[in-house]
């Protein structure tokens, strides 16, 4: 896995909180200043262009270069600032908590008007003579690899074909299972049938007999209405038979006055 940068945002997250702060400064002017201007990751350099490359900014250990490809800008303004280096048509700021962008600023406003007088004579720089220009080695200045991480996974062509070998397997196995499961199914649903069929036989057989039933029901509770009927006539029968019970003591004293 790549951990090298490729955007100017992510090149700017990785370094020291001073130079990202006066790096991110000048690229936010540069952007600015020069509208039309293309943003990207070169080189381990921030690099813009306009009809070719233009600017490249570079952030030292304990400095920032910033590189322009119109050296005659340069030259004009080699008098303005300490750190402006002619011959190889770069500015090196030594001071990062004090940065001419006034100055700065004129110089990426020339640069972009040179341009395009350039464009228009048709002696834009190629990428080649900028770096020679700016004595950067593309070899040198390309950015380290990063780490690789070694996948334990198959590439995509060979798990396309170990699951292009599985399907069929896995097919023809569930087909053998399906097969296999037919037979077995019919004699289920045979038997089901079987068991369907008896039981709308039994419940056939049970109906008659239920009807005959309740037909029967109310002449049996008729005699039981009778029996209830006339238990209260005996009723009067235990009656008179205390009557009797209490007057038998009355015979035995009418006996004795006679004696």
């Amino acid at each position: 896995m790549d951990m090298t940068p490729t955007t100017v945002g992510a090149y700017l997250r990785d370094l020291p909180p001073d130079r990202r702060v006066a790096m991110a400064r000048v690229c936010s002017m540069i952007r600015r200043s020069a509208r039309g201007v293309r943003e990207s990751m070169r080189y381990g350099l921030a690099f813009y262009e306009l009809d070719g490359p233009l600017f490249a900014l570079e952030s030292g250990r304990r400095h920032m270069s910033l590189y322009v490809a119109e050296q005659d800008v340069i030259v004009k303004h080699k008098d303005a600032l300490p750190g402006i280096n002619a011959q190889r048509s770069f500015i090196k700021f030594s001071d990062l908590t004090r940065l001419p962008l006034d100055v700065v600023e004129k110089i990426v406003r020339d640069s972009v008007a040179a341009r395009r007088s350039r464009v228009s004579a048709g002696t834009v720089p190629t990428q080649a003579e900028a770096l020679k220009l700016w004595a950067i080695n593309e070899e040198k200045a390309a950015p380290p690899p990063g780490y690789q991480v070694i996948s334990t996974k198959p590439p995509p062509g060979a798990e396309g074909e170990a699951e292009a070998a599985v399907k069929p397997a896995a097919e023809t196995a569930g087909a053998k299972k399906s097969l296999a499961a037919k037979p077995a199914l019919k004699a289920a649903v045979k038997a089901a049938a079987k068991v369907a069929t008896a039981v709308k036989a039994a419940a056939a057989k049970v109906a008659p007999a239920k009807a005959a039933a309740a037909k029967a029901a109310p002449a049996r509770k008729s005699p039981a209405g009778k029996a209830v009927a006339k238990a209260p006539a005996k009723a009067p029968v235990k009656a008179g038979a205390g009557k009797a019970a209490r007057k038998a003591p009355a015979k035995p004293a009418k006996a004795a006055g006679k004696r």
